[in-house]
């Protein structure tokens, strides 16, 4: 089989781990922010995917939906952006390369996604500002600080992804050092 094709089909097979991971946190990372804020997802979230009409009875499972739904897209362009640019790597490099930079993505949207919450908690929550935010909500402060959250692990996302472009640059300028 080319080389090409080999590869090809590694990168399809670690942009679909990348799917099921971001789908998981997706779905673990929206179980925490209900418990922060069920607000969020039933005066905001549930209506936006449509899942007042058509979900699932428990909001739990709601939630976990939400998060699936909202982080499933990150891994395919998330895994899809890390395989190619691991094609710069030699062969025997490239799988290390490509893991090693998916896994700093993930490991910087969790760290994000948790500096949401405290930055949420104790600053963009102490806002006097007209935020959008539904006015039935009771919690604000709960509120806020579960879309800060959302918004800094996305942040993560990306900065993880250009993070994990730089590590497999840099891990080629090391092989490629090391190979003369």
């Amino acid at each position: 089989m080319p080389k090409i094709i080999k590869r090809a089909f590694i990168i399809i097979i670690f942009t679909l781990l990348a799917i099921m991971t971001a789908a998981l946190y997706g779905a673990l990372h929206d179980q925490i922010s209900y418990s922060i804020s069920p607000e969020y997802f039933t005066k905001l979230k549930f209506q936006q995917f449509g899942l007042n009409e058509y979900g699932l009875g428990s909001d739990r499972m709601n939630a976990a939906v939400v998060g699936i739904l909202s982080t499933w897209w990150t891994g395919l362009f998330g895994g899809l952006i890390q395989g190619l640019v691991g094609l710069i790597q030699p062969k025997e490099m490239f799988w290390k390369s490509v893991f090693g930079a998916i896994i700093r993505t993930f490991i910087f949207a969790i760290c994000l996604g948790l500096l949401g919450i405290v930055l949420g908690w104790f600053v963009i929550s102490e806002f006097n500002t007209q935020w959008l935010i539904p006015e039935s909500v009771i919690d604000r402060k709960a509120f806020l600080t579960v879309g800060t959250m959302h918004t800094s692990s996305y942040a993560g996302g990306l900065i993880g992804l250009m993070i994990g472009i730089i590590y497999q640059v840099k891990l080629k300028i090391k092989y490629k050092s090391n190979s003369l």
